[in-house]
C-alpha cells in the first residue's frame, strides 16, 4: 500500500522560547509529589499489586498513547464534572449514558495566560494548530478527552496549594515535551521521507524509518482510504507521575 504524507500534519519544531521565563515570574504548575518519594517505583501496566497512590503512577493502565501528529488516541471521554472544557465534546455521551455538556466558559488559552506562560501559549499557537476552528478549542478537546483519563493529572495530586487550572498547564507542557521527544518529521526525513502530496511511500518504509530511530514500531493511522498518513502513536510504559520532575518512559 502506498501512502502520501499529507502536509496538514502538525509541525512542531524542537525550539522553545525559553527566554520568556527568564524575565517573567512564572508560577510553578508542578503537582505535589512529596508523597511519591518513598512509593515503589513501578512502570504503569506492569504493577502486580494495587497502586495505593494514583498520583504517583498513571492508573489504571497507563498514559494514553502519545500522538505527536494531528490528535491523541480515542478514550472514553471526560466526566462532566471533571475538566470538561470542550465546546464540542466527543463523545457527547459516556458509555454509562451520561451526557457531556458543551463547555461555554473562557477558552483554555486564558488559563495559560493567567499563569503568565506566554512562552507556552505562543508555542502552541504557532505549532499546535486547529484546522477551521480556534486553536484553543482543539487544546480543550485534547485535555478534556485525555488528561481526565490519566490519574496523575487529578486535581487532588496538587495538594492544598493547588491553583485553578494548574493541571491544564501541566498537561499542555507534557504534550509539548512529547512533541520534542519524537520529532517525527525529522525522524522520517533522516530516511529521505519528506512531506509530499505527490510522492508516495510504502507503509513498511515509514515503519522501518521510525523503528530505526526509536527502537520500536509506532502505530501509523491513515485516512483517505489508507493513502494519507494522519497520525503517529507512540506507546509508553510510564514510571512515576507525568510531571516534568518525575516522569520517565520506556
Amino acid at each position: 500500500m502506498a501512502i502520501t504524507w499529507g502536509i496538514f500534519a502538525l509541525a512542531l519544531s524542537s525550539s522553545v522560547n525559553a527566554a520568556a521565563q527568564g524575565y517573567l515570574k512564572v508560577p510553578s504548575t508542578n503537582p505535589d509529589l512529596t508523597a511519591c518519594v518513598n512509593a515503589p517505583a513501578e512502570y504503569s501496566c506492569e504493577n502486580t499489586t494495587v497502586i495505593q497512590n494514583t498520583c504517583c503512577s498513571p492508573t489504571p493502565g497507563g498514559l494514553d498513547p502519545v500522538l505527536v501528529h494531528i490528535h491523541w488516541s480515542r478514550a472514553q471521554g471526560a466526566t462532566p464534572a471533571k475538566g470538561q472544557f470542550d465546546p464540542t465534546p466527543s463523545p457527547a455521551t459516556l458509555p454509562n449514558g451520561t451526557k457531556v455538556p458543551a463547555y461555554s466558559g473562557p477558552g483554555v488559552g486564558t488559563f495559560v495566560a493567567d499563569f503568565k506562560r506566554f512562552d507556552l501559549l505562543d508555542y502552541m499557537n504557532k505549532y499546535w494548530i486547529n484546522q477551521g476552528a480556534p486553536n484553543e478549542d482543539f487544546w480543550a478537546h485534547e485535555f478534556s478527552k485525555h488528561a481526565t483519563c490519566t490519574s496523575t493529572f487529578d486535581v487532588a495530586c496538587y495538594g492544598p496549594s493547588y491553583k485553578k487550572h494548574q493541571d491544564v498547564i501541566d498537561f499542555f507542557d507534557s504534550v509539548v515535551r512529547a512533541f520534542h521527544m519524537y520529532p517525527t518529521f525529522d525522524l522520517l526525513a533522516s530516511s529521505g521521507i519528506v512531506p509530499s502530496n505527490t510522492t508516495t511511500y510504502t507503509l513498511s518504509q515509514l515503519q522501518s524509518a521510525l523503528k530505526a530511530q526509536t527502537g520500536a514500531t509506532p502505530y501509523l493511522g491513515c485516512g483517505h482510504n489508507g493513502t494519507v498518513l494522519q497520525e503517529v502513536w507512540y506507546f509508553h510504559h510510564v514510571l512515576g507521575s507525568v510531571s516534568p520532575q518525575l516522569a520517565h518512559q520506556q
